[in-house]
């Protein structure tokens, strides 16, 4: 018989997230993060992966920023949403540990 997957809703989120090389973040615990950016249905939504990146990998990468979509930089505002660089909100939609591997989703709000 399979295993489930175990999953664990997280409450407890990076304060900050600066951009560090193409696709990848890192937070206030120097935790790297790889980003995806999808638009579902005309919302923007950036899923989060954290993950460790070598740290050869960054330093070669660094010269490579994202897209002008993408913010340099999200600040925790407030509990639930961050502010970023371009003075936009996003929202938490789900941050999560499963099976080892924590995954945070962030969502732009309409107002922003």
């Amino acid at each position: 018989m399979a295993e489930l997957p175990s999953k664990v809703h997280l409450t407890s989120h990076p304060t900050c997230l600066s951009i560090c090389a193409h696709s990848v973040y890192e937070d206030e615990n120097q935790r790297t993060w790889l980003h995806l950016v999808k638009d579902t249905g005309g919302v923007l939504q950036v899923q989060l992966f954290q993950d460790d990146i070598p740290s050869g990998y960054t330093a070669l990468s660094t010269s490579l920023l994202p897209s002008s979509t993408m913010p340099s930089w999200w600040t925790l505002h407030l509990g639930n949403r961050y502010l970023d660089s371009m003075g936009r909100f996003w929202r938490i939609v789900h941050h999560i540990m499963e099976d080892d591997m924590e995954k945070m989703v962030l969502e732009l709000m309409d107002d922003s």
